[in-house]
């Protein structure tokens, strides 16, 4: 079957951010997106390492939370291509103030969710995790989910990746994404349209 895309030029396809918690499988699916819609991969955290020389747990331990989600903000503002890219947001990312909307016009946005039990499963032991070297790790998931999900299912898409595989989920975000974009690309047609007097 023709792939609709292909009415969209390469450079022109607007970009793809994945959010969604810790765990949920950002990485995994955005990579598999990416590859099946011949767009490139990023991840926002890895990216921001890369920048740094130094892990996000050394970020956190030196500077503090507030420091890194500045770091995040600029990294969207400027840190990263603006289209014809899959990317990995960090689970805070879309937390600080005015984040939603730069999201939201920075491309197309499909929020991942999945409960605390497997996110549980998924981070357990995982010492890169800085937000969950804590006590109780199951507690402050819960904790940290009931404040985050609702700013992730009002900036994006929400798509399930609970009890599902992988090859689903990226199947499921990749329709997402094209019915979007294409959207968008009939939306900036007419747009031309009436400008031109057409419309």
């Amino acid at each position: 079957m023709r792939n609709p895309l292909n009415q969209i030029a390469v450079k022109d396809r607007p970009n793809l951010y994945l959010i969604g918690f810790m765990g949920v499988g950002k990485s995994a699916v955005g990579r598999g997106v990416a590859k099946k819609l011949g767009l490139e991969f990023l991840d926002s955290d890895r990216e921001i390492e890369i920048k740094e020389g130094r892990a996000i747990s050394a970020i956190f331990a030196e500077e503090g939370e507030a420091a890194f989600r500045q770091m995040e903000r600029r990294f969207m503002e400027e840190g990263h291509p603006k289209t014809s890219h899959v990317v990995s947001c960090g689970g805070g990312l879309p937390m600080g103030p005015g984040m939603t909307e730069l999201l939201k016009s920075s491309g197309i946005v499909v929020c991942m969710f999945a409960s605390a039990e497997t996110i549980l499963s998924r981070v357990a032991g995982n010492d890169k995790r800085p937000l969950l070297s804590v006590e109780n790790p199951e507690e402050r998931i819960r904790s940290l989910l009931a404040e985050r999900e609702p700013v992730y299912m009002k900036t994006g898409i929400g798509v399930s990746a609970d009890r599902r595989g992988l090859f689903d989920v990226i199947e499921n975000v990749a329709r997402v994404y094209v019915r979007e974009a294409m959207n968008r690309r009939k939306g900036m047609i007419r747009k031309v349209k009436r400008e031109d007097g057409n419309g």
